[in-house]
Order: structure tokens, then sequence, then C-alpha cells
């Protein structure tokens, strides 16, 4: 088995700041990224007149490319190195971040997604995995809980930018292209600290998908909520008879919820000997508060406590998921573990917003909550029964 850091023959012992700063430079940069791109994208080809479904299967091609990027995105770093590897991926989606001003042929613009948002993956699981490799076994839970804050906050700054700078112009570019590159520094700064990919993973991509599946699937449970909740929400909340600054202030307060509990989590994580107890815990409040969503829907104050709690929740798949996956594996093995973990997530993204739309065409309004329910059903079904029928682990 590889080292799961240079330098080290073991797992480290105390937290490595430079490789924690350098993993969340890497995980800001994404977050802003994103927040930042998607609704600029979306207002700019509004506004050269594509249609909306043109602009949601564009928009798709996010997903798309995050599936495509991350089985091969262990052996880029096992080849290159993780730092160097990092490094390209900052450069590629600060060059194709700006491609997206300079080109405006809209049949380029789905090449060009893919090359931006598979250079943004490849930067996303690799800032996990050197995370993940750097923090203290005892300590993990409490570093991915500063890591997922960071990330949310990340999320959150990249829309206020694009309220600020706009949609005209070269500017908002420029400036998500130089956050961008700013996180090369940092990194450049930790490059020895970074962890050592010196063979390639056991197994087949895809049996890591399966190889901690209680991990992959919370955070396929975290992709599809998170992002269909996202996405449909607002129109859950308006037809339930909130206004629109009303459901904003909900999606605000889930928000709120999403970074206030994860380093909590992460700590609570720390202390438990199986953290799968602990996945479980939050898919039981996750299936509660879906069902509670249609009995609180004209109360704005109780949906609000709700989502606060549930947003938290929700969220916390990911941390406590992906430290479940820490706990598991190391060096290349966690590498392809951590790439199997963003797969998962992309296939959520695609999944969700699909399932719940559906569903709220065919069974109304309350189909948002019921497929919600459904989600967390199929999850509580599955960690219940790794619990059951698996040993006991860390």
């Amino acid at each position: 088995m590889t080292q799961p850091q240079s330098g080290t023959s073991g797992p480290v012992e105390s937290i490595h700041w430079r490789s924690l700063i350098a993993a969340v430079a890497a995980i800001s940069a994404v977050g802003i990224a994103i927040g930042l791109g998607l609704p600029l994208l979306s207002i700019i080809m509004e506004k050269r007149g594509i249609s909306s479904t043109m602009i949601g299967i564009n928009s798709a091609m996010a997903g798309v490319a995050a599936m495509a990027a991350a089985p091969f995105t262990t052996r880029l770093a096992h080849a290159w190195g993780t730092s160097t590897t990092m490094l390209l991926a900052i450069l590629l989606s600060a060059i194709s971040g700006l491609g997206f001003y300079y080109i405006e042929n809209f049949w380029l613009w789905f090449p060009l997604r893919l090359v931006f948002h598979g250079a943004i993956t490849t930067l996303f699981i690799l800032s996990e995995f050197w995370i993940n490799a750097a923090a203290p076994p005892r300590r993990r839970g409490l570093v991915l809980g500063i890591y997922a804050t960071v990330l949310s906050l990340g999320f959150a700054t990249g829309p206020l930018l694009f309220s600020i700078l706009g949609s005209d112009g070269v500017l908002p570019f420029a400036v998500g292209a130089a956050i961008i590159l700013l996180a090369a520094i940092p990194i450049y700064i930790a490059r020895a600290e970074s962890p050592i990919i010196d063979e390639k993973p056991e197994l087949h991509f895809m049996r890591y998908v399966l190889l901690v599946p209680t991990a992959t699937a919370a955070v396929f449970i975290f992709g599809a909520v998170e992002v269909g909740g996202l996405s449909l929400f607002p129109i859950y909340a308006t037809r339930a008879g909130f206004s629109e600054p009303q459901a904003a202030l909900l999606l605000t307060v889930m928000g709120i919820g999403n970074m206030a509990f994860q380093i909590p989590l992460g700590m609570l994580s720390d202390r438990m000997k199986d953290r799968r107890s602990l996945l479980t815990i939050m898919a039981v409040i996750g299936l509660v508060g879906a069902l509670s969503l249609p009995l609180v829907s004209q109360n704005w104050v109780l949906m609000a406590v709700v989502l606060l709690v549930w947003g938290g929740c929700v969220a916390g798949l990911y941390t406590v998921g992906l430290s479940h996956l820490g706990s598991r594996l190391v060096g290349a093995d966690l590498a392809a573990a951590n790439a199997a973990f963003i797969f998962c997530y992309a296939v959520g993204t695609v999944v969700g917003p699909q399932a719940i739309g559906a569903a709220m065409d065919v069974s109304g309004n309350d189909g948002f909550a019921w497929t919600i329910v459904s989600f967390f059903g199929f999850y509580l079904v599955l960690s219940l029964a790794r619990i059951v029928f698996r040993p006991k682990r860390a």
C-alpha cells in the first residue's frame, strides 16, 4: 500500500497546516468558480436568445464532465504527482473559464464545459484526497468539517460575486480566473507535503464505488437532494403559497444550516467508533424532515426550523461520508475512492433534479417531498444493512 503522505511511514499524528491551507484554497476556488460560473453563463446564454431547454442541456455538461474526469484523475496524479496535477488543473480551468468570454459560438461551449468542469473535478478530487491523507485519524472529522464549511462558503461567495460584478464584459470572467489562479500559490508552497501515489489503484475504478458503499451512497443522496432541492424548492415553496422573497429566504436558512453543522458533525464523528451509525442517524433525520415538509408548508417559521436542521444533516452526509472513506483507505486506494466519491456525487446531481421534477409533474407539489423521502429511505435500508451484516469499523 502506498504511503498516505510524503515523508511519513504511516498516518499523520498532527494537522499539517500547509497541506490544510493548500487543500482549502483549492476547494475554495472550486466553490467560487462553480457558484459564480453557473449563474453567469446561464444569464449570458439567455441574453443571447438561447432557449431554456438548450441552457439546461449545456449546464448539464458539468455533471457529464465530472463523471468523465473522475475515473482518470488518480492515474494522472500517479503519473505526474498530486500537486503537479492540481496546478495543471488550475491552469486549465482558468484558461477555459476565460474562454467562455472570448468564444461566442454556442456549440463550442459544450466542449469548453467539458474542459472547464473536468479540470474543476480533478481539482476537487485531489484536494479531498490530500486533506484526507493529511488529517490525523483522531481529528479527521474536524478537519473535514472545516473543509466542508469552506466549500459551502465558496458556493455562497460565487453568487454574491455575480450579484456585484454582473454579466457584462470580461470582468466577471477575469475575477473568476484570478481566484482560481490564486489557489495555485498555497498548493505550490505545500507541494513537498502533497500525498504520493507511487502505485496504481488495486481495483478497477467502478469497484471503488462498491468498496465503501455507505460513503459513496451518502454522497449520491447528498448530490441528488442538495441540487434537486436547490433547483426545485423555490417552485415547491411558491406553489405552497409562499412569496418568492420568502422562498429565497428559506433557501438561505437551509444554507446557514449547511454551513453551521459541518464542524460540529465532524467533531462528533471523531468520537464515534463507527461513523456509519452517524450517517444512519442523519438519514433518519433527513427522512423525517422530508416527511414533515407537507405538514409545515403553511407556516414559514416552522418550515425555516425544519430546513435549518434538515439542511445541516443533508450536508453532513457529505462530510461524514468523506471522513468514513478516509478511515478505511490510504494511498492510491484512497485517491481512487475519492474519485469514485465525486463520481457518485455527480450522478446524484443529474438524477436528483430529474426525479424530483418528474414526481412533481406526476403527483403534484407533494411529489417534491415524497421523492426526497424515497432517496433517504433507500439510503437508510442500505446503511442499516451494512451495520447489521458487516463487522464494525472506525
